[in-house]
């Protein structure tokens, strides 16, 4: 099973999120993510046996994360996937270090690929043609979060879909 640990927004942000990924899909082409697949992914699990994923379930219900609020005010893009996003113009403490504990844990039971830099962000196009976001609007939104779910992530006749396995206790 592909896994991933992430924030998942609350609706009115999730409905915002899809606006602005209307707004950049109608600029920059590629293949605008559908609205019920944003979130934040704040550990990329990969390929996860379903035992391993089954204990992964029951160790992220058993989570209480320290309620926080991330902030939304930049473009960004990934050139190499050609991936246009929305996330935070400088470092968010809370988020990082929330990043840094699951990681510390994961880790502590033998999972491995915390990636080198963490850059929180909301991918709202992928395979973009054009990744100029420089002229697009200023972006203020307000993330508030007090939950973590794990997900995964499998591909049907529809293409690449996801599936909530457990959430963390709020």
């Amino acid at each position: 099973m592909r896994l991933f640990i992430a924030l998942n927004p609350p609706d009115e942000l999730r409905r915002r999120l899809g606006k602005l990924a209307d707004f950049a899909h109608a600029r920059c082409g590629g293949r605008r993510m559908p609205d019920e697949s944003l979130h934040l992914t704040l550990a990329f699990l990969g390929e996860v046996e379903v035992a391993r994923a089954e204990e992964l379930a029951e160790w992220v219900q058993g989570l209480a994360i320290a309620p926080g609020e991330w902030r939304l005010d930049g473009w960004g893009c990934f050139r190499r996937p050609g991936i246009v996003w929305v996330g935070s113009q400088a470092p968010d403490p809370a988020l990082d270090e929330l990043q840094r504990a699951l990681w510390h844990t994961l880790e502590a039971h033998g999972l491995a690929g915390r990636p080198a830099r963490f850059i929180p962000h909301v991918t709202l196009l992928r395979r973009a043609v054009s990744l100029d976001t420089g002229s697009f609007p200023e972006v203020d939104l307000d993330w508030p979060y007090n939950q973590v779910a794990l997900i995964q992530s499998f591909t049907d006749q529809r293409g690449a879909r996801y599936r909530t396995l457990a959430v963390s206790q709020h």
